[in-house]
């Protein structure tokens, strides 16, 4: 079969699925979430070992160190996987909920919550992403269309196919979830083009693969584009958390889209800030401006592409600004609309901050890496939305739905 004819008959199989699943009532959702966790949990070691072999594929592929922290499933990972799923089982169902008001014609106008349809998950790297859009877009009563990297196809395999277990098990159609297994390019092309069936694109990966599939696209696409998240350090600053809060969002996981990769600190308080930093962030490459580069000696040049470069790694950019203008400059010149914060203790710098910077999400006296969706207690997330139309920021069950409107009257007509 070749590939276009392929993606069109998942296409198909997604949508009629979607039609069933439209009907599925909340505990049967939820009982095949359940059944889902219950199975990957019983059958972790087999789950492991497909990525082990995805793993052992990479390191002999040339896969940085953060790529492969990105794709590794540990006992602790599968574990957070089955904890996710259980999660969003017991979260409230936001398909049917109403709300009502009555006009003064005398109807009833009700704005009621439904699924999207069929989503169409196009993802790199994390086999952990297979399981929260499967469960997500489950529990919103839509059916989904995987399409992960070829760096984790035996990974989301194993997964996928617990996933479909899972869905017969409990009577729910197994094509309301289903993964592209083939590793043609073209997939992804065509993937994008059934407008007929696919009502919603998500991908989620590097700006590469986003720029293409928004080009190629003729289905609806919201973006997750790159994490080019900053942190501004204020003059009037508590330091000792100002050196906590860029630790953790440099180091705690690097290789997410929350991690920090540009810091921004007052020209007053950069001499004494910037070597305590050093020490702080060993283990990290630094690269700086020319003033950066007089108080830290040894470190490399930051170019202006730099500044544009989501590292997804232990590489960070370092710049000293002479005021909050300055750095909200920089910001809008420079920053992806993902995440942005800043480390300070004068509230009207806070509040300038918070009113200019234009991101998805905002942080005040916190880490960037706090920019999730399980952490915004969403259960867990399908993206993080840079758009501003439909959904913005960590995507949970509500930004999968739309809605309709519901006109309830008595004869009422209209003069």
């Amino acid at each position: 079969m070749d590939i276009q004819t392929y993606i069109k008959d998942m296409a198909r199989k997604a949508k009629s699925a979607s039609v069933v699943l439209r009907g599925k009532r909340a505990e049967e959702k939820n009982s095949a979430l359940q059944r889902i966790a219950d199975l990957i949990q019983m059958r972790q070691e087999s789950v492991i070992e497909a990525n082990r072999h995805d793993l052992v594929q990479g390191k002999n592929s040339g896969l940085s160190a953060a790529f492969l922290d990105r794709l590794e499933l540990s006992r602790s990972r599968v574990d957070g996987m089955v904890q996710s799923l259980k999660e969003i089982a017991a979260f409230e169902d936001p398909v049917g909920q109403v709300a009502g008001v009555r006009r003064p014609q005398g109807f009833i106008l009700e704005k009621v919550r439904i699924p999207i349809g069929v989503v169409a998950m196009i993802y790199e790297s994390r086999p952990n992403v297979t399981v929260e859009a499967a469960a997500l877009c489950l529990k919103s009563g839509n059916s989904v269309i995987l399409r992960g990297g070829s760096d984790a196809l035996e990974s989301n395999r194993a997964l996928t196919a617990l996933i479909r277990e899972g869905l017969e098990d409990t009577g729910v159609p197994s094509d309301a979830v289903q993964l592209v297994e083939r590793r043609e390019h073209e997939g992804v092309t065509w993937l994008v083009k059934q407008a007929e069936y696919v009502d919603l694109v998500i991908p989620r990966g590097g700006e590469s693969l986003i720029r293409t599939v928004a080009e190629q696209a003729t289905v609806p696409v919201i973006k997750h584009y790159k994490g080019v998240c900053h942190l501004y350090i204020d003059e009037k600053c508590d330091t000792e958390m100002a050196l906590s809060v860029v630790h953790n969002a440099k180091v705690q996981r690097p290789g997410t889209c929350n991690a920090l990769e540009t810091l921004l600190v007052h020209q007053k308080i950069s001499a004494q800030f910037l070597p305590r930093l050093r020490q702080k962030l060993e283990n990290v490459r630094m690269k700086g401006c020319e003033r950066t580069k007089k108080i830290l000696k040894n470190i490399e040049h930051a170019t202006e592409q730099d500044f544009y470069t989501e590292y997804l790694d232990l590489v960070m950019n370092v710049r000293i600004v002479d005021s909050i203008e300055e750095a909200i400059a920089h910001i809008e010149r420079y920053g992806s609309n993902h995440t942005d914060g800043i480390i300070s203790e004068d509230t009207r710098h806070i509040q300038q901050f918070v009113d200019m910077i234009d991101s998805a999400v905002v942080t005040v006296n916190a880490s960037t890496r706090l920019s999730d969706g399980g952490v915004f207690g969403l259960g867990a997330e399908i993206g993080i939305s840079t758009d501003k139309l439909h959904a913005r920021g960590p995507m949970g069950l509500g930004e999968l739905t739309s809605y309709k409107w519901v006109v309830r009257g008595n004869g009422n007509l209209r003069t």
